[in-house]
């Protein structure tokens, strides 16, 4: 049900300098969709009463993706001013004024943040009384991030070689909020003092706020910092200077929160993702023999008893059914696997596998290629716009496009369908239980019937009848002696006069007249 008191507002104005990129940095892919995607599903699941998403660089490429995700949110464009603090403030105006709950702010670049680590976030925050419970984490290194500076009253802080020795629960670590999780402010690490510099605990950017306490206080934000921007982040100091608490709740495994600023980051994340993936996939049934080298993209699904064999990628919105075996060394975008069917050393993009058929090794499998149950595409064979029916067999060197194969026929070796004139493409059908020989052309549009035949070498340009053998008839000519002639002296000369000497020699005996005999 939808939660009238929650408003989720996004940040995804950034600029994202750092991933030195021409695409935007929340549009970069992660495990087959964009960061910011992943960050939108989330809101999505959350389902609160409004969602707002403020943008700013490359605003229209975002804005498409984000409607997508989230058809009935809101959009705000950040204006002039810059920080954080100001896109929070322009996107709680744009909340109807009768709004009085809970505002959840998130970054577009944490696509790492689950809904069950959120939903924690607000149970806490409305159970709790602050007037803002946020996020943070520990890290060994910190660098860059703002950090969690407490009272003093508050026990000492904790250094990061306590870290690894924190106890935790699976959503918070409850060493630091057993102490109320109090804070006294954060402090950017641009703007810290190298005591502030010191202190292990991260701003993770994730707030919860009530409604009442942004419109009070964020008008109230100033620029006075190092980067001359709006902090959000100071809503902490003006909230406790007002006498309001402030909880923090360090979350038990600091990649939950772990922000994407450039491709190293990037990479670090999608590492991680695809772990978790893999792992899932596993418990489910699915065998990856070598999780360290098979990627698998977040919209791909598998039925148990699928087997991933290494240094394959599972990509896009790729199904494979079950007892299929995928792999090794096969990438495969948007396809569809029948059970049981085999794919090995093989590419394919929007393809069609049947069930029990075969793939492989070295097949090149473009768009819309269609091989139906017990098929096989075989060793170096490209496909593009083919149908190959029920037990067709395409087994090795050949290139099928713009085709439409019958059931049970087989396609000879090194077979080429012309389907290109320069202009345009046209279609070749093959009937059902045809045998062609190997070495044919089939120059598009042309058709073969049903049980037909071809021989090898065959140029087809015409219709062959159902039952007919096709054949280019041209007589084969031997040029005796040529060799002797034209490559006088060479290794083929030499090799053939050797070959050629005892039949010379029978001939010059032949030729010779018989002996008289005495009287």
């Amino acid at each position: 049900m939808t939660d009238s008191k929650l408003a989720i507002i996004i940040l995804a104005a950034g600029q994202g300098t750092r991933m030195k990129s021409a695409t935007p940095k929340l549009l970069h892919t992660l495990a087959g969709i964009p960061i910011v995607s992943h960050v939108l599903a989330t809101a999505r699941e959350l389902d609160a009463a409004y969602t707002v998403a403020v943008v700013r660089h490359e605003r229209d490429a975002l804005v498409e993706v984000i409607v997508d995700e989230l058809p009935n949110g809101l959009v705000v464009d950040q204006d002039e001013t810059p920080g954080t603090g100001r896109a929070v403030e322009q996107a709680v105006a744009s909340l109807p004024a009768d709004f009085d709950g809970d505002v959840l702010v998130i970054n577009g670049d944490t696509p790492m943040l689950d809904v069950q680590t959120l939903a924690g976030l607000i149970n806490e925050h409305r159970h709790g009384g602050a007037s803002a419970t946020l996020l943070s984490a520990f890290l060994n290194d910190p660098s860059g991030y703002g950090r969690i500076v407490r009272t003093p009253d508050e026990p000492e802080q904790e250094s990061a070689a306590d870290t690894a020795a924190r106890a935790s629960t699976p959503l918070f670590g409850r060493r630091v909020t057993d102490r109320n999780g109090r804070v006294d402010r954060i402090v950017e690490h641009r703007d810290a003092t190298d005591s502030e510099l010191a202190i292990a605990e991260i701003n993770a950017g994730v707030y919860l706020f009530g409604v009442s306490e942004l419109r009070d206080l964020l008008p109230q934000l100033t620029m006075h910092n190092a980067q001359g921007e709006k902090y959000l982040t100071d809503m902490v100091e003006l909230l406790r200077r007002a006498g309001s608490e402030v909880t923090v709740l360090p979350v038990a495994e600091s990649w939950l929160v772990a922000g994407i600023n450039d491709r190293a980051q990037l990479s670090e994340a999608a590492a991680k993702m695809n772990a978790l993936i893999i792992r899932g996939w596993q418990l489910a049934g699915v065998t990856v023999q070598d999780p360290a080298t098979t990627w698998i993209d977040l919209k791909a699904t598998f039925e148990p008893d699928v087997t991933i064999l290494p240094g394959t990628q599972i990509k896009g919105a790729t199904t494979v059914a079950r007892g299929a075996i995928v792999g090794p060394d096969t990438t495969l975008v948007d396809c569809e696997i029948g059970e049981r069917a085999v794919v090995k050393r093989s590419d394919a993009t929007l393809s069609v596998i049947g069930a029990d058929a075969t793939v492989g090794p070295f097949s090149y499998l473009r768009p819309n290629t269609i091989l139906g149950a017990h098929g096989k595409i075989g060793a170096f064979v490209e496909t593009k716009n083919a149908q190959i029916g029920d037990g067709s067999k395409v087994p090795h060197l050949s290139y099928v496009g713009d085709a439409h194969i019958g059931v049970d026929s087989n396609i000879g070796a090194g077979s080429i369908f012309a389907n290109y004139n320069g202009v345009t493409k046209s279609e070749t059908e093959i009937g059902s239980n045809v045998r062609l020989g190997s070495h044919n052309v089939f120059v598009a549009p042309v058709r073969i019937g049903d049980g037909a035949y071809s021989g090898a070498g065959t140029v087809v340009r015409k219709d062959v009848p159902a039952g007919s053998l096709a054949m280019n008839v041209a007589p084969q000519r031997n040029l005796e002696g040529w060799v002797a002639t034209h490559r006088a002296g060479s290794a083929a000369d030499v090799a053939a006069q050797a070959a050629l000497a005892p039949q010379n020699a029978v001939e010059a005996s032949a030729e010779q007249p018989a002996e008289r005999t005495g009287e």
